[in-house]
């Protein structure tokens, strides 16, 4: 299988990163890896897409991290590729890392892909459905019984009352802000509400969301593969971000700790139910975070965290999604067409 890998930037990947661990699986286990920055992807005059991509040498690497040096080193492979050869192209940008560095990588990488996926190319997730999910508006489209009661405005007047009715809220940016000017919004920090609202519309509309109190243990991201829950040998991919006690600054929420997730019935109900929008929208590969029994948000654009799962739960799930895309290939090859609707996650 030749797989490539869409990041923000080569350069700023981290050892840890999902994306470094998928990458070095995939050369394990002897497939031609190829990973490619934003900023290196082109349109060619013959129509084809095609990219300045670096590679490493062939062989076993001990761990993410001499991967991730063999890459990002001078002894790295570098050449221009066509991309539509390519047998799968996995989208693991952050659009919303780029919104203020760098704006016009944001949302460039979907569109070469749309293309390369005209030529035949498998490219997960699925560029038009995440063309979809730019906007935390995408959340607002799956059933009302999963997500918290939200109100979307930049009117000051309703984000007041919309506080006042339901006591604490949170405050976030409609648009991707790697987590920036997210605020909890208590009934004694009214008084503040218009400096908050000013710093969270600063850049477009303000999502206000009832506040969940089952939050103040944290919550949970489990990842779903081809729909379903991404299971191996009964342990699921999943883990829990606890806050860090006493790092609530301002009302913005910071800090966590780590630790292993139990992945109730109540979760699996949730991840039930988004499940048919998601297999819809052509989501391969997604991070479901929750908290008691709703969603906090659906994360499309490069979840991470598998190491994280694989820390608690002593399972390589990097392996077992290469290993679900190379059967994505095979069929593709035998039948001509993708199958995201077979069931394939459950191991």
């Amino acid at each position: 299988m030749r797989i490539g890998f869409i990041v923000n930037n080569i350069d700023t990947e981290e050892p840890d990163f999902t994306t470094t661990r998928l990458g070095c699986e995939a050369v394990n286990s002897g497939h031609e890896v190829w990973v490619i920055g934003v900023g290196d992807l082109e349109y060619d005059p013959t129509g084809d897409i095609c990219a300045h991509a670096t590679t490493v040498a062939k062989g076993k690497y001990k761990n993410p991290a001499s991967f991730l040096k063999a890459l990002q080193s001078k002894k790295a492979i570098k050449e221009r590729i066509n991309v539509d050869l390519l047998d799968v192209l996995m989208m693991r940008n952050v659009p919303s890392d780029d919104l203020l560095s760098r704006p016009w990588a944001a949302g460039v990488a979907v569109e070469f892909a749309r293309v390369a996926m005209r030529r035949g190319v498998i490219v997960v997730n699925d560029p038009n459905g995440l063309s979809k999910a730019a906007s935390k508006m995408y959340f607002q489209l799956f059933p009302e019984e999963v997500r918290p009661e939200t109100l979307i405005t930049r009117n000051r007047g309703e984000l007041k009352s919309f506080a006042k009715e339901h006591g604490t809220i949170v405050l976030k940016p409609l648009q991707g802000s790697g987590g920036a000017n997210v605020f909890i919004v208590r009934p004694d920090d009214i008084s503040n509400l218009n400096q908050m609202i000013d710093a969270v519309s600063r850049d477009g509309f303000v999502i206000a969301q009832r506040y969940l109190p089952a939050s103040e243990a944290g919550d949970m991201r489990l990842f779903v593969m081809n729909g379903r829950p991404l299971r191996v040998k009964g342990k699921y991919a999943a883990f829990r971000r606890i806050r860090t006690e006493g790092d609530m600054r301002s009302g913005v929420h910071t800090g966590v700790t780590l630790a292993e997730a139990k992945v109730d019935d109540q979760a699996l109900r949730i991840a039930e139910i988004v499940r048919p929008k998601l297999v819809q929208d052509g989501m391969f590969l997604v991070g479901l975070d929750i908290v008691g029994d709703k969603l906090m948000e659906i994360v499309v654009f490069s979840p991470g965290g598998l190491g994280s799962a694989q820390k608690f739960t002593k399972v390589n799930f990097p392996r077992y999604v290469i290993e679900a895309l190379d059967r994505k290939v095979l069929y593709m090859k035998f039948y001509g067409r993708n199958f995201d609707n077979v069931e394939m996650a459950t191991l």
